[in-house]
């Protein structure tokens, strides 16, 4: 694993969809990077500090938030000298976003009242009124044809089907919810998954023509739903493992061994200024663990509002064989489950809160972050800790490219990027390397 050097950032950092450009927000600045080289390949100069970056599915074009002024501002790539500046007035802008089609945004006013379409092809603009929430409740199909626009009016929450070539309304249902949380299309576009807020216990299926295909409640009198996700099985988190478990246990454990980090060291300079006692007393590793094991959870204070409870990490694997989750009631724990054999295939305990989890988009790969000054991963062959070898340097983001070939880390107000390898495969369960 081989790092790059550390660069200046103070916001969103993104990379473009086809994994040529890192874009990293630098105060009102925007300097977009080569995923090679790291050099800048352009700079762009807003009107306000950029709180908010997205890249067009084409990759020629980007977004910018510049929501404290509030504002959107766009650029192309192809040409620099092309601008695009987005202001709704008085109505604000509290969310911005690209259709599939990468020549329209999508912004939605402060206080839902009027989601708009803007064109960047003829300056045209279309409105829908009242959508349902700023950054949610969107869903476009996956070949980018049409739109489930959420909206709600009159205490009613309803489904507005929009074409991505005219942007006209092609039909509206009602829902049969309270308060909806979120939309999501199937992967086949063929029909419309709903679910209600966690106040509330319902998740639906819809067809485009509004008939109830499936509806689904979980339990009364409860947290509700916290999360949803297009999956053939559900799974449980207990608190306590015990046997017959096919799975591997793996924990986070102090490394009292001093390492070689030679090869993951980016300079000579660096190299010489690495303190040995350091290096050795923040490595780390992970130890299998037998069952049965008990693992830490953290029970909910009934005095406080909103307890962190339920999934918080939910997210399957490029090939769809796995799943990760993470119970908030257990922070510190990530299982990875196996989905066609439909059963837990690791656990794996961290001395600190599972902070962000993502799959490598190429191959079996799980990386994530606790906010410590390692690097966490896991295949099917094991699971791996590695130090950033960077000083003082803790990773509260990760984010991959979209070929895998590139990690961006994110520290408070650094971020560096890392060249991961395709690992061999191995039966070992763990390794310092």
């Amino acid at each position: 694993m081989e790092f790059s050097e550390c660069y200046k950032q103070t916001g969103p950092c993104s990379f473009s969809p086809n994994a040529r450009f890192l874009a990293v927000a630098v105060d009102y600045r925007l300097v977009i990077r080569d995923t090679i080289s790291f050099k800048v390949v352009q700079l762009f100069s807003c009107l306000d500090k950029i709180t908010y970056i997205e890249w067009a599915l084409d990759s020629e074009y980007i977004l910018c938030g510049l929501y404290k002024k509030p504002m959107i501002q766009a650029w192309s790539l192809a040409q620099p000298e092309w601008t695009c500046k987005i202001d709704e007035g008085l109505a604000g802008i509290a969310y911005a976003r690209w259709s599939p089609d990468s020549r329209h945004i999508l912004t939605t006013s402060d206080f839902q009242l009027r989601l708009t379409v803007w064109s960047l092809v003829n300056t045209a603009c279309v409105h829908l009124q009242l959508p349902k929430h700023a950054s949610k409740g969107v869903s476009f199909t996956k070949d980018g044809k049409f739109a489930a626009i959420c909206t709600r009016r009159d205490c009613k929450d309803y489904v507005n089907l929009l074409s991505c070539h005219s942007w006209e309304i092609m039909g509206m249902f009602a829902l049969d919810t309270l308060d909806l949380a979120d939309v999501e299309w199937s992967p086949d576009d063929s029909s419309i998954l709903i679910w209600d807020s966690p106040l509330d216990y319902k998740v639906l299926i819809y067809s485009p023509d509004g008939r109830c295909l499936f509806k689904y409640v979980a339990y009364e009198s409860g947290l509700g739903v916290k999360s949803v996700s297009w999956s053939p099985c559900e799974f449980m988190h207990p608190y306590a493992v015990r046997g017959p478990c096919h799975a591997a246990v793996f924990k986070e454990v102090d490394e009292p061994l001093q390492l070689d980090m030679s090869e993951l060291c980016l300079s000579d300079d660096f190299s010489q200024g690495n303190d040995d006692s350091s290096e050795r007393a923040n490595t780390v590793r992970y130890e299998v663990m037998e069952v049965p094991i008990n693992l830490p959870f953290q029970k909910p204070l009934a005095e406080k509002p909103n307890p962190k409870q339920g999934v918080g990490i939910l997210s399957w694997s490029n090939d769809s064989q796995y799943i990760c989750t993470r119970n908030d009631s257990m922070p510190t724990v990530l299982w990875v489950w196996n989905i066609r054999q439909l059963e837990l295939t690791a656990i794996l305990v961290q001395k600190d809160p599972v902070r962000v989890a993502a799959w490598d988009p190429t191959y079996t790969r799980l990386v994530f972050c606790t906010g410590s000054t390692h690097l966490y991963m896991w295949t099917p062959s094991g699971a791996f800790c590695v130090r950033v070898p960077l000083p003082q340097f803790s990773i509260t983001d990760l984010k991959w490219n979209s070929d895998g070939s590139c990690l961006l880390l994110k520290d408070k107000e650094t971020f560096c990027c890392a060249v991961v390898p395709l690992l061999p495969e191995s039966s070992e369960y763990s390794s310092d390397e």
